[in-house]
């Protein structure tokens, strides 16, 4: 049992190392090996007994009888034969023939072991990284400390591109940022919204004072996960060593991992920190990145014994232990069979498109389709016709680019893998494009946009709008065009249709607050006009139209207030919020303004936002120098409202 040897050396050896007196190593192997005399040890401490080492016959007599080593504890006996010690009650060790037992709980020699301490037949059921684990073994930190990493500036985006200022935050009220991020746990009504938030969320940020480092950028990874930005929460928490994560952290990393379907880039944090967590997925975690250092089998006999254990549900194990398979040794034929399986979860969605097991349709409906749409678009193993399907949520959302977008469709028209029908929407696209005439341009939108206007088509359509030319026969798309040019900011190009649409009209309410500057003020009767024609539910285009031009400071100041009674827009009322970011933008702290602005922008739809919040958030950015994105906003607000 040279394993269970090896295991009960560790063991005394850690046990003797908190101890005040050790006496010298002793050398295990019998002198029948033919290893040399051990030169002579010093002389040991009073307090610790070291017992004789036998020592070989100089003489080299040819003894027949091998000498065995006692083992510190047993019973004092040795043989050569079959029966020489007495087993005790937690196990024993063997060798040439004798045994003896180690208590547990007890002691061996001088020493004392912990009342939790295995017994031999646990040590010698225990795997390597488990053993390691007992004895401490595990290294604190996984990086020499001249290349560990600052908590100082921790995040993406420098000043230099485009990101807030290290120190915005370093002196704001640690409750204050503590609050706004723990508020920030879902998706914001506004694309442009959501863009802002995130830049400010992944800028290279001092952590404000009294607000643990490790703590704000866990708050910030959870806020980016909670928005569906888990690739950008992926890059942030990497940029913190995985010997600094705690809890909280490793939580918000393991999300931003598992969105992703970057399964196996939570194992460095797994391996160097195996007890962090306590749960049945962190535990499957553990197993997969077991299995991808090269113990294949360990970890399938692991994962075995959870699904014995009934740890998890069965669907999970078996995605785990199909996913450690493939880290090499793997023997065992695992089936997925969704039968019984109710409802999809982050984990399950993660290994199954990982593995390239299809997910049943049934299992995506419902209020966490949007979740995993957004997913999918950021996991390359997914299938490429489903990232297609989920784009038009992700480029509404703020998640993808329009750029992004069309790379997607462009992938899907070039792919010789789906049926003409499959690639309709490519080909419309292209259409948009580069159809000869201008009317099969404009037709192809309209059947894109389709007759709600979906706001996530007209990002998908935003260079194709902008080369469309200005002209009065296409004076009835003007709004569409607009607001597809505005959704990606080109506002530039949108702005080349002012001459042509009428004073009043959506597509002027869009121009106005899209104008990056203004000589005049916005007469009142244009006002009157656009609420006239305004067919939105209790006329929330105009209320939030008025929020804006207010904001912007593009109403004469005499007019907001008639203006914010006639539309009930209620913007002289105070509320903590718009004290605090009223503050932030007295304060000119951009970055303040901005977290606050996304944690006042929370919410699924624009009928939870109200004008007299829009009015403060674009009062606010304008007031900071964030005068486009508050531009970008309130016109967004107008064309989906």
């Amino acid at each position: 049992m040279k394993r269970a040897a090896l295991l009960l050396a560790g063991g005394a050896f850690l046990l003797g190392s908190a101890s005040l007196a050790l006496a010298a190593p002793e050398d295990l192997l019998p002198p029948s090996f033919g290893n040399p005399a051990p030169a002579p040890a010093p002389a040991p401490a009073p307090s610790v007994s070291r017992p004789s080492t036998p020592r070989q016959d100089p003489g080299g007599s040819g003894n027949s009888n091998p000498v065995v080593q006692q083992v510190p504890g047993g019973s004092g006996q040795s043989s050569s034969g079959g029966g020489g010690g007495s087993g005790g009650p937690s196990g024993s060790v063997s060798g040439n023939g004798g045994t003896s037992s180690l208590p547990s709980g007890g002691s061996v020699g001088n020493l004392t072991l912990p009342a939790n301490f295995p017994s031999l037949a646990e040590l010698e059921a225990m795997e390597t990284d488990e053993v390691d684990q007992l004895l401490g073994l595990k290294p604190k930190f996984d990086i020499p400390a001249g290349a560990r990493r600052s908590m100082q500036e921790v995040g993406l985006l420098a000043r230099s591109e485009g990101g807030f200022a290290n120190n915005s935050l370093s002196n704001q009220p640690a409750a204050l940022v503590r609050a706004a991020l723990a508020a920030s746990d879902g998706p914001l009504v506004s694309r442009w919204g959501h863009i802002l938030m995130r830049r400010v969320l992944s800028s290279r940020l001092n952590a404000p004072a009294g607000l643990d480092p490790v703590e704000f950028a866990a708050l910030r990874a959870n806020a980016l996960n909670a928005m569906g930005e888990g690739a950008v929460a992926r890059a942030l928490v990497q940029d913190i060593d995985g010997s600094n994560y705690d809890l909280s952290l490793t939580n918000a990393a393991f999300g931003s991992y598992i969105a992703t379907g970057d399964v196996l880039g939570m194992c460095p944090v797994a391996r160097l920190q195996p007890t962090i967590r306590d749960d049945a997925e962190w535990e499957m975690m553990q197993q997969i990145c077991t299995a991808y250092v090269g113990d294949a089998r360990s970890a399938d006999r692991r994962l075995q014994r959870l699904l014995g254990q009934n740890a998890a549900p069965e669907i999970d194990i078996r995605l785990a232990q199909r996913f450690a398979g493939a880290g090499g040794e793997g023997r065992r034929a695992v089936t997925i069979e969704w039968d019984g399986v109710s409802e999809l979860n982050p984990w399950r969605f993660s290994l199954a498109r990982a593995l390239g097991v299809e997910i049943p349709d049934n299992l995506r409906n419902g209020d966490g389709a949007v979740r995993y749409d957004l997913a999918d678009v950021q996991i390359p193993a997914s299938p490429l016709l489903a990232r297609v399907n989920a784009a038009e949520r992700a480029g509404a959302r703020g998640v993808l680019s329009a750029s992004a977008m069309v790379d997607l469709y462009s992938q899907l028209y070039a792919s010789d893998q789906y049926t003409a029908a499959q690639k309709a929407s490519a080909r419309q696209l292209r259409a948009a494009y580069v159809a000869r005439e201008q009317s099969a341009r404009i037709a192809a939108m309209r059947g894109l946009w389709g007759e709600d206007g979906s706001y996530g088509m007209q990002v998908l359509t935003a260079f194709a709008a902008a080369r469309m030319p200005v002209a009065d026969e296409f004076s009835e798309d003007a709004a569409q065009l607009v607001a597809s040019m505005l959704a990606a900011g080109l506002d530039r190009n949108a702005l080349r249709w002012g001459n042509v649409v009428p004073e009043g009209s959506q597509a002027w309410g869009l121009l106005v607050l899209a104008q990056p500057e203004r000589q005049n003020m916005v007469d009142t009767g244009a006002i009157s006009s656009f609420s006239g024609s305004d067919e939105s539910e209790d006329g929330r285009k105009t209320q939030f139209l008025v929020a804006g031009l207010a904001g912007l400071g593009r109403v004469a100041a005499e007019d907001v207030t008639d203006l914010a009674e006639d539309y009930e827009i209620g913007i002289s009322r105070q509320s903590v919020w718009s004290e605090r970011i009223t503050a932030a933008a007295e304060q000119n702290n951009a970055a303040l303004v901005a977290l606050l602005a996304g944690m006042g922008m929370q919410g699924t739809g624009w009928d939870r936002m109200t004008a007299r919040q829009l009015y403060f958030i674009v009062r606010s950015l304008n007031q900071v120098g964030l005068s486009a994105e508050a531009r970008m906003i309130a016109a967004e607000a107008v064309a989906r409202g």
